[in-house]
């Protein structure tokens, strides 16, 4: 006899109601189960749900991320600068018969006598009394400065010193059991480490930012006189100057401060493109500690000029790649004679450490203290040795070892970075080897030397009938430049006089 579906039911209630419940006691179990061990449950879009250890790993991390921001934020300064221009009034507005009509406030025709400009920027607070570290281009000229913090507190702010040379300042507000967050080794970072970026970018307080790190010990991009730069993906973007990149132990690693943008918005900043630069803890640490006990940079100095290596250069000297620093001269007297350095050896290591150029190598020289020993392991016609030299103080005039300095902020010949004629650069440059001067090694485009058609690779040779046969010489001729400026230049072995004009043109 055969059974209909209805009968079957009939029968088999209790059989299928049993079963059914047990399967739900199961399932109930199971995620009783899971939510003891603190495995997450994720649901897709198909309703499918994730879960297990992986994803329990992936909700630590999470939560690590969260501390890490909770930790560092209220350490995190929202900085506020205020300059004051002085804007020059057309002789029209001073004729008697526009003040007879008009009054003396031009106010009202948008023409103001003077200006205020505001920017924002980021800061760290570094020490519970209140010293915090910043860049040097979010407070240069400013006539007031003001900091905000996590808690909306806001305090007017002291610059202590600032050092634009690295892009460092350091400023003071006052106050006691200020949160901070702790220095980290940047030596230690490595590319593919994670980090986060903090600050205030374009003026959203306090936001944070995750990436990882690119590359270390990047230079010669022509942004500041010494460069070690982190290279990061974590997002940076006007604003973020002067804040803190952070590593998974909530330190501080570095202090965001530029970066490469092909996008420019209204108000002439560009957005994040995908690589930013910090500059390491390790040189902010250096020259904040000298910004607050002397309010001056006192630098390392082995007196030494020097170059990078190419494989030519390599083959020469008999070194087997192009990696290491190749001593181009010894200044006589010098802590780098006195320790045994000669032309022609090839720096490979600076206390261990591997130098790929000569950029990072002055930066990393000019980032210890005078009087420290340092250990340089060299090759000397290909035999590796090694060197124990005592750093002096950098003197005044000089950027860095032998290294490029960038001229005068202001005047004619602002925005051109110059560094001594060496005996190698002669040779690369093919000039005769009486040719003296100082060569161009980066210029600002917009700058009136760029403007007037000088480049890279320039040798200038005298300033106003002045010669220059050397940095210090540039600088001080330089300084003084204003107005219309004579130089004679020279370019490739054939010189001749050249006028620079504040504007920019040939001068004529």
């Amino acid at each position: 006899m055969q059974r209909t579906g209805k009968n079957f039911l009939r029968e088999n209630f209790w059989g299928l109601s049993l079963t059914l419940i047990g399967v739900l006691c199961l399932a109930l179990s199971g995620v009783l189960y899971l939510g003891q061990r603190g495995y997450p449950q994720f649901t897709l879009a198909d309703g499918q749900a994730l879960d297990g250890p992986e994803f329990e790993a992936l909700e630590r991390q999470n939560r690590a991320y969260e501390k890490i921001a909770e930790t560092v934020t209220p350490a995190i300064a929202n900085i506020r600068t205020t300059q004051v221009i002085k804007v020059q009034q057309s002789p029209f507005f001073m004729d008697p018969f526009f003040r007879q009509f008009f009054g003396d406030s031009f106010g009202q025709f948008g023409i103001p006598r003077e200006q205020r400009q505001h920017a924002l920027g980021s800061g760290v607070i570094v020490s519970a009394d209140g010293y915090i570290v910043t860049n040097n281009h979010v407070i240069a000229k400013a006539t007031d400065v003001e900091v905000m913090l996590s808690d909306k507190r806001t305090f007017k702010a002291k610059v202590i010193g600032a050092d634009p040379r690295t892009d460092v300042a350091v400023i003071k507000i006052e106050g006691k059991d200020l949160p901070t967050v702790p220095w980290g080794d940047s030596n230690t970072l490595r590319p593919g480490d994670t980090v986060m970026a903090f600050g205030n970018p374009f003026g959203l307080n306090f936001a944070v930012t995750r990436g990882s790190v690119n590359a270390v010990g990047r230079s010669g991009l022509g942004i500041e006189t010494y460069e070690d730069f982190i290279q990061t993906d974590a997002a940076i973007n006007p604003g973020n100057s002067g804040g803190a990149l952070v590593n998974v132990r909530g330190q501080v690693v570095g202090i965001n401060t530029a970066i490469l943008s092909a996008s420019q918005g209204p108000d002439g900043q560009g957005g994040f493109n995908g690589i930013g630069f910090a500059i390491p803890a390790n040189v902010v640490k250096h020259v904040m500690e000298s910004l607050i006990k002397s309010g001056k940079v006192s630098r390392g100095y082995l007196g030494i000029s020097i170059g990078d290596l190419n494989p030519a250069l390599a083959r020469q000297f008999k070194v087997p790649d192009v990696s290491g620093v190749l001593v181009n001269q010894v200044e006589p007297g010098s802590p780098a004679e006195k320790g045994g350095l000669k032309q022609g050896d090839v720096i490979r290591t600076l206390n261990g450490q591997n130098m790929e150029g000569a950029d990072r190598f002055r930066a990393m020289v000019a980032g210890i203290n005078p009087g420290t020993e340092v250990t340089l392991g060299i090759l000397r016609d290909g035999k590796p040795e090694t060197l124990k030299v005592t750093l002096a103080e950098q003197p005044a005039n000089m950027a860095g070892p032998g290294g490029a300095e960038k001229g005068p902020a202001e005047g004619t010949l602002r925005g051109i970075s110059v560094q001594d004629l060496t005996p190698s650069i002669r040779q690369q440059l093919g000039l005769a080897p009486d040719t003296h001067g100082v060569v161009i090694s980066n210029l600002d485009p917009d700058g009136p030397a760029a403007q007037s058609g000088l480049q890279q690779g320039d040798v200038i040779e005298s300033i106003n009938r002045q010669p220059v046969n050397s940095v210090a010489d540039f600088n001080r001729l330089a300084e003084g430049a204003k107005g219309e400026v004579l130089l004679r230049v020279n370019r490739q072995g054939n010189s001749a006089y050249v006028v620079i004009s504040p504007s920019g043109d040939d001068g004529q």
